[in-house]
């Protein structure tokens, strides 16, 4: 007979889904060596939302496929990548193709909260933000912290 041990909850009793199980510094010691430039605990709860108001009016892309082949066509926002993913040869060229594109991205802790804040039961590694009027001025914040983090040399 196996005891099932609970996972860690969040501090402060808000286990819901906008705030994760797990804690933005533990979400951390799973990063992959890749993940750089790292969106703050500040940013990264502002890029969820986001994604969020953005997923209840489908101005989502998900999944490396989908995102992949939109920022080949030229789509214009903010490419959101999940720093936990491995092995890591599943979407290192995405970075790379938002470089040549100059499109701004960054890295959140975890796929599994990327998922979620999207609306979907399942992790996913990668979300293109598409700007749209309704959220303007979240997609603004977020763009422009998202510009001001450093890239990786």
């Amino acid at each position: 007979h196996v005891q099932q041990l609970e996972p860690p909850r969040a501090p402060h009793g808000r286990g819901n889904a906008a705030t994760p199980e797990r804690s933005y510094r533990e979400q951390l010691c799973n990063l992959n060596g890749i993940a750089q430039p790292l969106a703050s605990r500040k940013l990264t709860r502002k890029l969820y939302k986001c994604i969020k108001k953005a997923a209840k009016h489908r101005q989502i892309r998900r999944g490396v496929k989908e995102v992949q082949k939109f920022i080949n066509k030229g789509e214009k926002g903010i490419a959101v990548l999940a720093g936990d993913t491995l092995p890591i040869d599943v979407y290192c060229h995405i970075p790379i193709m938002c470089e040549e594109r100059s499109l701004p991205y960054a890295y959140v802790p975890s796929k599994s909260d990327l998922g979620a804040a999207a609306g979907s039961k399942r992790p996913t590694c990668v979300i293109l933000l598409k700007p749209h009027e309704e959220y303007e001025e979240a997609y603004g914040e977020c763009l422009q912290e998202v510009e001001a983090l450093p890239l990786p040399l």
